[in-house]
């Protein structure tokens, strides 16, 4: 029997099997695809940092001697008179005064009063504005019953000298002042019942004003220059009252029209004493801040020589936070100083429980003003 032969190509196709079986083998069959991966949630961003409080510090009249019809100026003409008040003062964002009379040097008065015994002309040497500045003042009233004791002249020579120092103002007919503290924004403006001021007793202008500067500022401060003068001027009569022939206002019904408007804070002067403090809508009023710093020429006898240093911490936007009262007492020939016997928050908070009795401040023996607890 003859064995059959195996050809070359037969043993090579055998072989290359063979090798594709073992190579095979060697291969590592692919693992299975990994589990899909959970998305992990960003963590929320960090909530804006709450704007810091404002803190300002708000006094009444303020007169630091007159050269008119004599000159009444102080020894030290003036350099030391707010010295004992600076510190607080200064230690404020914000601290705005009422400059009773005009920053002028020289000139002659245009004012013309009816009844000689109730007239008065303040005329302070514009040099007297550093001494302002030094104290620790940034905002400044000129709306009253004396800023135009030299006609729109001796208004025109306040402003000035004002601006040359860096305090911002309004009284006049369609101004008001800007400050920005950490970024908020602040306005004031300043009413009075008197020619050529942004008026007191025009509720839709005064409305208006105070809406369009609420839209684009975040806090309104409104001054205010109303009510009656002198003692017995301290408690609020809640209704237009009149004197030396002006219609001096309602200024309850102004402060309120005044918030529910857009403004933050009321600050009232003119009765030359204290008055009550409110809290509405959220938004602190102070009816008088009396007198401040009125060198001679303007009586500080009884309660028209204490008054008080208000300070008060607003929030962003404009709410009341808390506040305390400074009680303050002139001494002739001095200037203020902080009056140990805290006789004008005393007084305060006698005249706020009286024309507020339900009302939501409570201001303890301290001077300190918060709200009434539930």
């Amino acid at each position: 029997m003859t064995r059959a032969r195996s050809s070359p190509r037969f043993a090579a196709a055998i072989a290359a099997a063979a090798m594709a079986v073992a190579l095979a083998g060697c291969v590592t069959p692919p693992s299975a695809p990994p589990p899909p991966v959970e998305p992990v949630a960003s963590p929320p961003p960090p909530p804006p940092p709450v704007p810091l409080p404002v803190s300002i510090a708000a006094v009444g009249d303020i007169m630091l001697g007159t050269d008119y019809p004599e000159n009444i100026l102080p020894d030290d003409d003036g350099a030391g008179f707010l010295r004992q008040v600076t510190p607080i003062l200064s230690a404020a964002d914000i601290a705005f005064g009422n400059l009773e009379g005009v920053l002028l040097d020289g000139g002659e008065p245009v004012k013309q009063c009816g009844n000689s015994s109730r007239c008065f002309l303040f005329r302070t040497p514009t040099r007297y504005a550093a001494y302002l500045a030094a104290a620790g003042f940034d905002l400044m009233s000129l709306a009253n019953n004396h800023a135009r004791d030299f006609g729109e002249a001796g208004r025109d020579s306040s402003m000035a000298a004002l601006d040359a120092v860096g305090i911002r103002h309004s009284g006049r007919e369609g101004t008001w002042a800007e400050v920005t503290v950490r970024g908020v924004r602040i306005a004031m403006i300043a009413f009075a019942p008197n020619v050529g001021a942004n008026s007191l007793n025009d509720h839709d202008i005064a409305v208006g004003r105070v809406r369009e500067l609420a839209a684009t500022h975040d806090i309104v401060i409104v001054s205010f220059h109303a009510g009656a003068e002198g003692e017995g001027a301290e408690t609020l009569p809640f209704g237009r009252e009149y004197y030396a022939g002006e219609d001096r206002g309602d200024s309850v019904l102004f402060a309120h029209a005044m918030i529910d408007a857009g403004a933050d804070l009321l600050l009232g002067h003119g009765p030359h004493v204290p008055r009550a403090v409110e809290l509405y809508r959220d938004r602190l009023i102070a009816y008088s801040l009396g007198n401040f710093a009125t060198y001679y020429g303007i009586s500080v006898e009884g309660n028209r020589g204490i008054a008080p240093i208000l300070t008060v911490q607003l929030a962003a936007d404009g709410r009341f936070r808390d506040g305390r009262i400074v009680s303050t007492i002139q001494l002739r020939p001095d200037g203020p100083s902080p009056d140990p016997d805290g006789r004008a928050a005393a007084l305060i908070r006698e005249l706020t429980a009286a024309a507020f009795p339900d009302g939501d401040l409570v201001i303890d023996a301290d001077g300190r003003i918060e709200r009434r607890g539930p």
